[in-house]
């Protein structure tokens, strides 16, 4: 039951990472559940915000708190298509996000950094729940094509 709850919440994600690609970013999106409800929705943003901090999950977190009026969003749920970063896992510590489910790890230069270890480290006390490869296939396919298309065009240049 829970695998297609986060299917379902999963498809709506990549929804905003496909309007992420539409605005020239990196296509990832994210959303927060909280009770069956999205309580926040968030893309890529950071070359048309000009802010190198819009990544999905921020944007994410923000909108969640300000639909709840408050910052600690405890008991929800956040959804994206890529594995976090550092700074994305700081700001899902303080948020006190129970459950992180992500479609595809984050590898660069075959080096695979565990989430775990750095919910460990930089929370100390906080305990997640985490859940990987949720339609791990079209997460990573968006994130695969967009970055070959862009080196098509730096070619053609």
């Amino acid at each position: 039951m829970q695998d297609q709850q986060d299917i379902r919440w999963m498809k709506v994600a990549l929804k905003y990472a496909y309007y992420a690609k539409s605005k020239g970013e990196i296509p990832i999106g994210s959303i927060i559940v909280l009770k069956e409800r999205i309580i926040g929705i968030g893309w890529n943003s950071s070359v048309t915000k000009h802010d190198p901090t819009a990544h999905a999950e921020i944007m994410a977190l923000r909108h969640a708190g300000k639909t709840i009026k408050n910052y600690r969003l405890v008991n929800s749920t956040l959804y994206v298509t890529l594995e976090p970063c550092i700074m994305c896992c700081g700001a899902i510590i303080h948020s006190r996000i129970k459950r992180l489910v992500f479609g595809t790890n984050c590898i660069k230069d075959n080096q695979e950094y565990s989430l775990k270890k750095i919910f460990i480290h930089l929370g100390s006390n906080y305990t997640i729940d985490i859940k990987n490869n949720i339609m791990k296939n079209k997460c990573s396919k968006i994130l695969i094509n967009f970055f070959q298309n862009k080196r098509k065009k730096n070619i053609i240049k």
